[in-house]
């Protein structure tokens, strides 16, 4: 699977209608939709789709037609995002009207083609499967930890000192913690 990191846009036109498509991470979404609807007032329509795997890593994806007929523009964006495999990750396709009328067929290919345009643009990575842990070492070993979570990728979210030596909360690729965590396990009494 493929995701992407940062932002992606790109601009089409189909019979005079306008077609604006932002790809962007899931995460995004909503605080970019909203942002699109104050910026683009006069568009008739903000087409949405997304897939994303939720926390018990069960994949979620849909999408809205905002107005459109039924199932000739969500729909279609989310069978790009299907077939280039990409995950966490939601298009939205801003539409001006040009005055012509489309049909379902002419619809279905003018949005395909605004989410084809935007993910041929965009800067799509590896998916890496993130985790978090909770590890401890004591002061002997407090170096050791502390080197083997400035590898890259890993992120010390929070870190403490007791009495008994360093605890840390960390995330990063799933895999990396996870053998992080069987390294510097958090003991309990």
């Amino acid at each position: 699977m493929k995701t992407v990191t940062r932002p992606a846009f790109a601009e089409t036109e189909e019979k005079k209608s306008r077609f604006l498509a932002e790809l962007v991470p899931y995460d995004h979404l909503a605080t970019r939709l909203a942002e699109l609807r104050v910026a683009h007032p006069k568009a008739n329509h903000h087409v949405t789709a997304y897939r994303y795997l939720n926390d018990e890593n069960q994949l979620i994806e849909h999408g809205k037609d905002d107005g459109e007929p039924s199932g000739t523009s969500g729909v279609p964006c989310l069978k790009v995002l299907q077939g280039r495999g990409l995950i966490n990750v939601a298009v939205i396709v801003t539409r001006y009207f040009g005055g012509v009328k489309l049909g379902t067929g002419g619809l279905v290919r003018a949005y395909s083609g605004a989410a084809n345009a935007v993910c041929s643009v965009a800067d799509v990575v590896d998916y890496v499967p993130q985790g978090e842990a909770d590890l401890f070492a004591g002061f002997s070993d407090a170096g050791t930890l502390e080197h083997a979570c400035a590898q890259d990728g890993i992120t010390v979210m929070d870190r403490q000192f007791d009495a008994d030596g360093t605890r840390m909360r960390i995330s990063g690729p799933k895999e990396l913690v996870a053998e992080l965590a069987g390294r510097f396990p958090i003991h309990r009494d």
